[in-house]
């Protein structure tokens, strides 16, 4: 049990004003909190699932300067789609890519991606090469993570109803910008 309680302690304080919370956050202002919060758990489980296995088998399944490009770009992605939102062609409010995959999906999908090379998945890697317990590290891991992007759930919901849609956008945009410019530093410097 101590691997899970460890495990769970650190990476909720790990995620706390982590780029992951800002998807998370971002999401609930425009989903229903509890298709974010089970698409955040989904991705959640699946990327502590895999960092556990790698901290169990390898020392690294991609180099560093790869995965942090990936993740880097994949946030100018995000920020563009902030600004430029969900609507084109599609009817009001449906958004064009939840038509294809679902809120959920669309959420899950993205929050996989904002998680690969994050500080949690890397300490949940260390965790798992660490502890004893492969299943306490994962479950351990997964529920600090959640508990944590709650809490940024919640403050997407509020923020939601209280701040005009395009301000939350463009703010959301800019620190996408700046997180990917920061991944991308990191990877190339």
């Amino acid at each position: 049990m101590s691997a899970f309680f460890v495990s769970t302690v650190l990476i909720f304080a790990a995620e706390l004003g982590d780029k992951s919370q800002l998807v998370a956050l971002w999401f609930a202002t425009r989903y229903r909190w509890w298709l974010v919060l089970a698409g955040v758990s989904t991705a959640t489980l699946a990327v502590h699932l895999g960092s556990v296995a790698v901290g169990l088998a390898f020392d690294e399944l991609l180099p560093e300067r790869a995965l942090l490009t990936i993740v880097g770009l994949s946030f100018f992605g995000f920020a563009l789609w902030s600004v430029r939102g969900d609507r084109l062609d599609e009817e009001p409010g449906e958004p064009r890519l939840g038509a294809r995959f679902g809120a959920f999906g669309v959420v899950t999908a993205a929050f996989f991606l904002s998680e690969l090379g994050d500080k949690t998945m890397l300490a949940t890697v260390s965790l798992a090469g660490r502890e004893s317990s492969a299943v306490g590290v994962w479950l351990g891991s997964t529920l600090g993570m959640v508990l944590a992007d709650a809490v940024a759930i919640a403050a997407g919901v509020l923020a939601g109803k209280r701040l005009p849609q395009r301000a939350i956008a463009v703010v959301a945009a800019l620190l996408f910008v700046a997180f990917g410019s920061a991944a991308l530093w990191q990877a190339w410097r």
